[in-house]
């Protein structure tokens, strides 16, 4: 009998399952906030879905449950810290937060305008910074760990053209999640990013639709095309699940090989 691939007695593989968890998925609406929100739930996690407009999370909610999940709805905007402190407070403690709420205004630096810098900046970096802290405040309290995992993007590593207020948001993410980690990491609270390439989306069709964007997309990625919603979505329970245990401060590379050149 051939014992080579026997594993060690004892050794198993950690669960991927997100039973008895709670999670938060901002942006929930659409895009990868939506795909996010259906992986957790299909792995376990009741999840509250939360975006500004509340016809799309009821109507994703309803798909959650429709498909076995648990799922509940808040409507809310996260660029609002008060609402988001008020929100977390009744809704919390939460096991899971996934920050997806973010948009992306592709200009020239020199065309940038001050209203283009205070709309990015501010839901890409204060929001996320803000639900993080709270989020993270009921994680403290509740005592039980957690995982924080922010949306962030191959352009959190490198740079692009028309990108540089893109890039300066996503780069900030990126520093802040090394320095969570260290911060929570004592109190079993994970802090991770998922860096995607472009995925086909809504926020991306438009500039899909160009042929010219589209060729150059396709060529940064060493698969030659560009991302589905469902290749974010395994990633996004690996951080969650307990199968990334030992993963924090990290960036994990949804990107078809793009920062690997």
């Amino acid at each position: 009998m051939n014992t080579a691939s026997r594993s060690p007695a004892g050794l198993r593989t950690p669960s991927f399952r997100l039973d008895g968890r709670t999670a938060l998925v901002t942006g929930a609406g659409r895009g990868i906030g939506l795909a996010a929100a259906h992986a957790l739930a299909q792995a376990g996690a009741h999840v509250f879905l939360v975006a500004r407009t509340a016809g799309e999370i009821e109507t994703a909610c309803a798909d959650i449950r429709a498909d076995g999940g648990l799922a509940t709805a808040g409507q809310l905007d996260v660029t609002d810290s008060s609402a988001v402190s008020t929100y977390v407070a009744q809704a919390g403690p939460f096991d899971i937060l996934v920050n997806n709420a973010g948009t992306n205004l592709p200009s020239l630096i020199t065309d940038m305008q001050d209203a283009d810098y205070d709309l990015v900046m501010g839901l890409n970096v204060r929001a996320t910074v803000f639900v993080t802290r709270e989020v993270a405040r009921g994680m403290l309290a509740a005592g039980r760990g957690g995982s924080i995992i922010t949306v962030s993007s191959q352009m959190g590593h490198v740079g692009g053209p028309k990108r540089s207020l893109y890039c300066a948001s996503k780069h900030a993410v990126e520093g802040m999640t090394k320095a969570l980690a260290w911060e929570l990491g004592a109190h079993r609270i994970r802090v991770n990013t998922v860096c995607p390439t472009y995925i086909e989306t809504a926020m991306t069709a438009p500039m899909l639709a160009d042929p010219q964007f589209r060729a150059f997309a396709e060529a940064g990625s060493a698969l030659g095309r560009v991302g589905r919603l469902d290749e974010v979505m395994g990633a996004v329970v690996f951080l969650a699940s307990d199968a990334s245990s030992l993963v924090t401060g990290s960036a994990l590379m949804v990107d078809g090989g793009w920062t690997a050149r």
